[in-house]
């Protein structure tokens, strides 16, 4: 399993689709699957720039990852999740019981001014300033923990520049994954 981190923006997305696409892997967005909810209560939080609570987060990973076991794909790219300590927990529990590991984590590092002018492109409902302002405070509150957690868990972590077009950002994440994790 390789995870991808990165705030609102980063291009975590993009970048898991297009490996996805590219191994053959299943690509598992639990921010897209969330999107896709028709319950107003995460309609509502989404708007907000609220986290959705963990049991229903749980939830939609479970089955995301069920899914992509019963389809059988040969590894899965995790964009979004754990945002907070308490899922990072989950998740390690989560993969000792169903057998799995993380291979590695990808943090795309992308500049505030940048992210702004990215999100400003992207038109969805969740991406007014003062919502984005919000995401990246929570994300700097929440994920640098996490992370931290994962390091002392031997995970192995890269940082990549996700500055420049699509394409080169892509080729960064796939020669660093191949690098690290060769048998993938």
């Amino acid at each position: 399993m390789i995870l991808l981190f990165g705030p609102t923006g980063a291009g975590k997305s993009m970048q898991g689709q297009m490996l996805a696409v590219r191994q053959g892997w299943k690509w598992l967005s639990t921010g897209e699957m969330l999107r896709q909810s028709t319950d107003p209560e995460v309609i509502e939080l989404l708007k907000k720039g609220e986290l959705i609570n963990d049991e229903l987060t749980y939830e939609v990973f479970e089955q995301a990852v069920q899914d992509a076991r019963d389809k059988k794909y040969a590894n899965s790219i995790v964009d979004g999740f754990p945002r907070t300590a308490e899922q990072a927990a989950w998740l390690d529990n989560y993969l000792a019981k169903t057998n799995e590991k993380i291979d590695v984590v990808v943090v795309l590092e992308v500049p505030e001014s940048e992210i702004m002018q990215r999100l400003e492109k992207r038109h969805r409902m969740e991406d007014t300033p003062e919502t984005i302002a919000k995401r990246m405070t929570l994300y700097r509150q929440k994920m640098y923990p996490i992370l931290g957690t994962f390091a002392s868990a031997d995970v192995k972590i890269i940082h990549l520049d996700g500055t420049g077009s699509a394409g080169e950002v892509h080729d960064r994440i796939y020669d660093e994954v191949m690098k690290v994790c060769p048998t993938l």
